[in-house]
Order: structure tokens, then C-alpha cells, then sequence
């Protein structure tokens, strides 16, 4: 079976192009799928990958450590485990709190250099999401920057999945306007992470850098056993 990796990044080349936007990142989401998996689309050039769950992700980090990958932490992240996120994973994607903010700084060993961090909006003030309030980034972006071993890169969303393109379009411009802000406040501020398989598209064409992609890059999850 051929890999839907070049169609993927077909797709999203025309996207951008369509939009007048530069081509956004792509970052694998490989949660749930195993290792194989993600050495199949490393050995295709793939090289960034995204874990929701912290300890799956370690195994695989195990696994395939000579294939020198970069991984993502996209899922929610509890304080317990910010001192494993902050040796082993090279961007956390999900800060929503000034806790976390402070565990990672803490933790970052000097030799890896900066965690690259994106501060988690809920931008749709979704009950079931995590996120801080978009009122909430501009302290939590202070705080971030106020620690040498935090290097803050942006913004992350996951919006509530309208059934109208319409509404999930007006929540990515919402975060594009975060994000313009941010810019203005900080420099190095350079990714702006939404858009998954399902809406990339729209995504793209309001300024998202990079998109998360799994389904449409591995197929359904596997289901649990």
C-alpha cells in the first residue's frame, strides 16, 4: 500500500498556496501507533512527531533513539511528569498554567539547550478542553519567557469541531490574532500550531505554521485491546 505521506504534503503545499500562506510544518501525530509505525514514515523523511500520553511516548523515544527524531508533547501534561517532559520530549505544545511553566524551567537539563514551549489556548472556552483563556496568555507568556531554559515559540489550539466550517474558520482567525499579538510582545515567536486531518485546510488559510496530522497519516487509531 502506498504511504499517504507525499499526498499529505502535496495536499498541504496546495492549501498554502491557495491561501497565499507560506507551507506550514507538519507534525505527526503518532499517539497510539506503534513504533514500526513511526519508523515506516521516519525512514520516508518524516521527522517530527506528537504524543499525548508521556509514558508511551518515552518507550518509543527508547525504541527509535538512532533515528534522532523530534518529538512533540500535544496531550494535556500534569505537573508529575513535567520532569520526564522536560529531559526527554524537544517542544511541549500543551502549557495552559504557570505550574507547568515553572516544573519544566526547573527540570530542563542545560545540555539539551531551550525547551521549545506553545502555550495551549482553549479558544472555543470548551468544559471538556484544556487550555488557558485567551485573556490568560500575555502573563503566561511572561512567565515563559522569564525562564532561560523555556524558549517560547507560540500558540496551540485545538478548536471545537463545528459542523459549520464557517464557525471553525472564525475560531483559527481568533487565534491568528493571539498570535499576531504575541508576536508583538516577544520575539522568536514563530509557530502557530492548528489545523489537524479534518480541517487543515481551513487552518492554513488563517496563518497556521504548523498542522497535526494522524489519522490521515496512519490510519484509524488502534483500538484498545
Amino acid at each position: 500500500m502506498a504511504s499517504p505521506l507525499p499526498q499529505i504534503l502535496s495536499n498541504l503545499t496546495t492549501a498554502a498556496h491557495t491561501a497565499g500562506r507560506p507551507v506550514p510544518a507538519l507534525l505527526a501525530v503518532s499517539k497510539t501507533q506503534p513504533a514500526q509505525a513511526v519508523a515506516a514514515l521516519a525512514a520516508q523523511g518524516q521527522r517530527a512527531f506528537g504524543e499525548n500520553y508521556v509514558q508511551e511516548a518515552l518507550a518509543k523515544m527508547q525504541a527509535l533513539q538512532a533515528l534522532d527524531l523530534e518529538w512533540h508533547l500535544i496531550g494535556h501534561l500534569q505537573s508529575n511528569k513535567a520532569e520526564s517532559v522536560a529531559t526527554h520530549f524537544d517542544w511541549v505544545q500543551s502549557v495552559d498554567r504557570p505550574k507547568l511553566v515553572a516544573a519544566l524551567a526547573r527540570h530542563r537539563p542545560a545540555t539539551r539547550g531551550p525547551l521549545n514551549v506553545l502555550i495551549q489556548v482553549n479558544i472555543d472556552d470548551e468544559g471538556s478542553k484544556h487550555g488557558c483563556t485567551p485573556a490568560q496568555v500575555p502573563a503566561l507568556a511572561a512567565a515563559v519567557v522569564a525562564e532561560p531554559s523555556l524558549r517560547l515559540r507560540g500558540l496551540m489550539a485545538i478548536p471545537a469541531p463545528w459542523p459549520e466550517a464557517s464557525r471553525r474558520r472564525e475560531a483559527f482567525v481568533r487565534m491568528r490574532g493571539l498570535f499576531d499579538a504575541l508576536a508583538a510582545q516577544h520575539s522568536g515567536i514563530d509557530t502557530l500550531s492548528m489545523g489537524m486531518s479534518s480541517d487543515y485546510a481551513e487552518a492554513i488559510a488563517e496563518g497556521a505554521t504548523l498542522v497535526r496530522i494522524g489519522t490521515a497519516l496512519f490510519g484509524a487509531r488502534p483500538r484498545p485491546a
